[in-house]
């Protein structure tokens, strides 16, 4: 039985479309591989030496695309906490700020109101769905002792 070997990319219908690449490429730090010469469509990758695009943006003042969230991984928590300042300070609307166990993540509004989500993964093998409230301004010593008190897979599982 043949089975997919992983997600390739996801499309967004955009109405402003140099709006909406800078916030992919500019803000979020893809990289434009590829466009159309009118721009009607733009293809934007996190790996472009391992994957051509994970995100195209096509160019529509009809459509909308009404996707639940399109989700974003950061290497480090440094990293994902640079990110939620950066959100913060230009003013994009966050949705919430959650512990997942297996990861930490910010959920926000890109300028056309998509739902975008960074998330830095922990390593930790929790089960899901599971989402606390965490406060990404807390020090990274504290975010770490909640993911050290948090019980394992195992526990974790008994106790639900």
């Amino acid at each position: 039985m043949p089975k997919v070997t992983g997600l390739g990319h996801v499309g967004l219908y955009v109405k402003d479309v140099p709006k909406m690449v800078e916030f992919y490429s500019g803000f979020l730090g893809m990289e434009v591989t590829d466009r159309a010469d009118d721009d009607r469509i733009v293809f934007l990758s996190a790996r472009p030496q391992e994957e051509h695009h994970e995100l195209a943006l096509a160019r529509s003042a009809e459509l909308k695309t009404e996707a639940q969230q399109v989700s974003f991984t950061v290497a480090t928590l440094h990293d994902l906490k640079g990110f939620y300042r950066q959100i913060k300070e230009r003013g994009y609307p966050v949705d919430r700020v959650v512990n997942h166990g297996i990861a930490f993540g910010c959920y926000f509004r890109d300028p056309e109101g998509n739902r975008i989500e960074v998330y830095w993964p922990t390593g930790k093998d929790f089960p899901q769905p599971h989402g606390d409230p965490i406060d990404l301004e807390a020090s990274d010593e504290a975010l770490i002792g909640v993911l050290n008190n948090m019980p394992d897979k195992a526990r974790a599982g008994a106790a639900l």
